[in-house]
């Protein structure tokens, strides 16, 4: 509610919040970043599976469309990076559960954490990558 005192500072005399252009750029932030957008990312592999089980559940030359499709170059790099973005997600998820206990907030394990994450996920991702062609 509004006061009438006029002895109370007017609306344009309060501080205003920070503006974004005066923060610093981090690794966190984009750690943070990259952890929305992979979660945006995932909804679109889901869209992939829901495809490969539908063609598995038809007939053969729906599962040929599907098969041609994930084994063209543009299949494979979709693919890979639904694998990141399954990884760094996951890593991302857990960095910020460390850091909703408590942990690692401070100033070298707030930025090494971020690096785990970066670096953990495309590490995973491409040791995933390398067993399934070692399977081949």
């Amino acid at each position: 509610m509004a006061s009438n005192d006029p002895t109370s500072p007017s609306p344009a005399a309060r501080p205003l919040s920070p503006h974004l252009g005066i923060y610093r750029f981090t690794l966190t932030m984009a750690m943070s970043i990259a952890h929305r957008i992979t979660g945006a990312g995932l909804y679109l592999g889901a869209l992939l599976l829901a495809w490969f089980l539908l063609a598995a559940s038809m007939d053969a030359t729906a599962f040929s469309h599907f098969s041609g499709f994930i084994q063209s170059f543009f299949g494979r790099l979709i693919l890979f990076g639904f694998t990141w973005a399954l990884f760094h997600h996951l890593l991302g998820g857990v960095r910020h559960l460390i850091m909703d206990a408590g942990y690692g907030m401070d100033d070298p394990e707030r930025e090494q954490l971020a690096v785990a994450n970066l670096v953990g996920g495309f590490a995973l991702t491409l040791v995933v990558w390398a067993i399934a062609y070692a399977a081949r």
